[in-house]
Formats: C-alpha cells, sequence, structure tokens
C-alpha cells in the first residue's frame, strides 16, 4: 500500500514508522526543515513543504497514493490535503486535536473517510491503567456514546441469567460476549452469563452506572468517575 503521510511530529512520525515496519510504502511530506531531515534519517523519502498545496501532494506522488493522513496539529492544513486527496480517489485520513465535540465530528466526518483523535485514544488507554477493575471503555462512539468492555463478576446480579434475560438501561445494547477467556463473538440469546465472562456494551454515559450495577455489582469504582472528564 503506497500511503502520504503529511506531518512527522509526534502522531505522524509514529504513523509513518509503523507502516513502514509493515512493509507499506510511506511518503513523507513536512514542512519544517529539521524535523524533515530526521524523517529522510529515518528512511522514508520526503518532500519538504505545506501538504494543503496540490503541488506538493503531487510531487509526494498523490496520485499513485492509496491513502493519504493529514496529521499534522493545523486542522485546516489537514482538511485542505483531504479535500484535494479527494479528487485522487485517496482514503483520507485526518487528525483533530480539538476537545472533542459533535460538531466539529459532524462537520468534517463527511467529507473525509476517517476523523481520529490521538489525545482521546491516548486518554482512553490511561483512564483504564489508572482504574483497572472490571470495566474497560473501547471507544468513543459520539460525545455521550461509549464502547465498555465489561468482565462479569461473581456480585453481579445478572450472574446466571441468559442474554435473553438481561435488560440493559436506556438505549444500551450487548454487541459482542466472549465466555470466560474465549474470542468475543456474536451475542446469542441462550449464552448464560458466569463469573469472568465478558460483554461488549454500547452505552450512553448517563447509564454507565446501571450498567456496572447489573454486571458487575458494587466491587468497581462507580462507572461516572471513568467518564467524568469525557463529559
Amino acid at each position: 500500500m503506497r500511503v502520504v503521510n503529511i506531518g512527522y511530529g509526534r502522531v505522524g512520525g509514529r504513523t509513518a514508522r509503523v507502516l513502514a515496519e509493515e512493509g507499506h510504502t510511506v511518503t513523507v511530506i513536512e514542512a519544517d526543515p529539521d524535523t524533515a531531515r530526521r524523517a529522510r534519517n529515518a528512511g522514508f523519502e520526503v518532500v519538504e513543504g505545506d501538504g494543503s498545496h496540490e503541488d506538493v501532494l503531487e510531487s509526494a506522488g498523490i496520485a499513485d497514493a492509496d491513502a493519504l493522513g493529514a496529521l499534522t496539529g493545523d486542522l485546516n492544513t489537514n482538511f485542505a490535503a483531504c479535500m484535494i486527496a479527494n479528487h485522487y480517489d485517496c482514503r483520507t485520513v485526518m487528525r483533530i486535536d480539538e476537545d472533542y465535540r459533535e460538531d466539529i465530528y459532524r462537520k468534517y466526518a463527511d467529507e473525509v473517510d476517517e476523523v481520529v483523535y490521538p489525545e482521546r485514544l491516548g486518554a482512553i488507554a490511561a483512564k483504564n491503567a489508572l482504574l483497572g477493575g472490571n470495566i474497560q471503555a473501547i471507544a468513543d462512539i459520539a460525545q455521550h456514546l461509549q464502547v465498555l468492555l465489561v468482565t462479569v463478576s461473581p456480585e453481579s446480579p445478572m450472574r446466571g441469567y441468559t442474554l435473553s434475560e438481561v435488560t440493559l438501561p436506556g438505549e444500551a445494547r450487548i454487541l459482542a460476549f466472549g465466555k470466560g477467556d474465549a474470542q468475543l463473538g456474536i451475542p446469542l440469546p441462550d449464552d448464560s452469563l458466569e463469573a469472568g465472562d465478558r460483554v461488549a456494551i454500547l452505552a450512553d454515559h448517563s447509564v454507565l452506572d446501571d450498567v456496572r450495577q447489573l454486571l458487575v455489582g458494587e466491587t468497581d469504582p462507580p462507572a461516572r468517575a471513568m467518564a467524568g472528564g469525557d463529559r
């Protein structure tokens, strides 16, 4: 796969290195001469310039690229580059660093293939590591929606019930189910919940406490503490 990566900073540099390690061809566009030199020293083909300019993108081979990663810290640069890349039928991935806001997402999501929030993903990982316990946040789907991986505890009020008998609060939904250490799979109505089983759930932040009480009991820190910084 041929990828044009705009930006070789913290996010763009690591992305380029991971792609290269997996055998993909990566061309880096970088405006800062010192940063461009680092990318060359790392073995990348580098085009120096502003990635929001079509002539710079063409010099980087956008016409033959399969995907464009607009991964600078400048939202305007990233968006302009993606709009140009759309005309070359590239897959477009745009980085946004601003605090998560539904209006920002909606403004750009329809124009690009993927919007990524590196800081948001890092915050989820850090939150899981700090809190530990039986509930892990996997991903934020929208400002108020989160996918959780819940491990059923011995104290769960639902232990011994089948999935068909579990009524989750609000509009929460079970997305996947894993028996013990088995891989997650499609949840079946007759699957029974036992301690150690794992359930992937899509839930609104407002009902996380209720989800915790049903599947974990009172052994974990309050679910609202998990989402407190995200409201």
